[in-house]
């Protein structure tokens, strides 16, 4: 297993022939409009992680964005709802296709609450996930070993709870509604960008 650290972009020919990419990013809160992206990891399920420490402010990393839109290309996420949004302000694409592992737990793990990254999976591939790095600093200029570690755990063991967790709405037969709702994801994403983030446009009041 390697982490690859990259300056601005994605190396030219990095994730190439992937049919599927985990995705998450690193970003200085969970405001949109007023946190900046700081990284996005990746990882095409075979044990590597690719890492971009994004230049900011201009955001410039056209095989980033090249990945993010491909649609011959599944991206992997788990809530993925933010990480969309951040890359819809700053790298001004809108990601598709997706998959999201928090709502297929949602829509199969019934039997518990517990739909959190560290939870789903601890219970379906057996790994207990450090979130020692999650509130540090990731504007710095200079990644600490630790935090790429914990960038690239974020992204390694997606595959396997997508594969898991496939299985699962199989058996209970909510694969269809998992489908259309990750179909809708990007547009949900959009609605948080354009103000509706708190608003639930679905409800009758």
């Amino acid at each position: 297993m390697t982490n690859f650290l990259h300056d601005g972009d994605l190396p030219d020919g990095a994730l190439s022939g992937a049919a599927a990419v985990a995705v998450d990013s690193e970003t200085m809160g969970l405001r949109l409009g007023r946190d900046p992206l700081c990284v996005v990891q990746l990882s095409a399920g075979d044990g590597d992680a690719h890492i971009v420490q994004l230049r900011r402010p201009d955001y410039h990393a056209p095989n980033l964005k090249r990945l993010l839109t491909d649609p011959s290309v599944l991206k992997i996420f788990h809530f993925g709802r933010f990480d969309i949004a951040m890359f819809h302000l700053h790298l001004k694409v809108v990601t598709a296709p997706v998959y999201c592992t928090k709502i297929a737990s949602k829509l199969a793990r019934t039997y518990t609450d517990r739909h959190g990254l560290k939870d789903v999976v601890k219970e379906l591939v057996g790994v207990d996930l450090s979130k020692a790095q999650q509130s540090s600093d990731w504007g710095s200029a200079d990644l600490s070993a630790d935090q790429l570690a914990y960038a690239a755990c974020d992204v390694l063991h997606l595959h396997a709870v997508r594969a898991r967790l496939d299985e699962m709405l199989a058996r209970e037969g909510r694969d269809g509604l998992a489908r259309a709702a990750f179909e809708f994801l990007p547009h949900r994403a959009l609605l948080d960008v354009a103000g509706w983030e708190d608003v639930d446009i679905f409800a009758h009041s």
